[in-house]
């Protein structure tokens, strides 16, 4: 995985995005109501993708086409990337965390209140970025369970 600034900056329009997967503007937009994609959005509301959000997407599409994995199957999966545990929340904070308790949508996809992630930006936390690659999210997984 590349660790370079530049795979980090949205550089790429929606067209061009779907472009480069082979998929449709509207298909990227259902990802994103979905939750399982959170582009970067310009003061004019145009999206812009990353070559990150590029590598999410891919996986996404692997995910859905080669496995045959629902979206709420994805979802699922990523609901299940332990967030609290990475970022390291209190007691306090997991009981006031909607994502603490749910196993349908990721930790991203809630508005976050009275908690650790409410003056967070997702798009830039630790969970997000750091999962965007299929592969990533299993091994991180076991690294966390090894380590209880």
């Amino acid at each position: 995985m590349e660790t370079d600034d530049r795979f980090e900056e949205p550089v790429y329009p929606i067209s061009v995005a779907a472009k480069l997967l082979s998929i449709s503007v509207h298909t990227l937009r259902m990802y994103e109501r979905e939750s399982l994609i959170i582009p970067f959005k310009k003061e004019s509301k145009h999206r812009l993708y990353s070559k990150s959000d590029l590598e999410r997407l891919g996986c996404i599409r692997r995910a859905i086409n080669e496995h045959k994995i629902s979206i709420a199957g994805i979802r699922t999966i990523y609901s299940l990337i332990p967030c609290w545990k990475i970022v390291n929340c209190s007691e306090g904070d997991r009981n006031n965390c909607s994502a603490y308790a749910s196993h349908s949508k990721p930790c991203w996809s809630f508005n976050h209140k009275n908690n650790f992630c409410e003056s967070r930006e997702c798009r830039e936390c630790t969970i997000y970025k750091d999962f965007n690659e299929c592969k990533e999210i299993k091994e991180s997984i076991k690294d966390l369970v090894s380590l209880t």
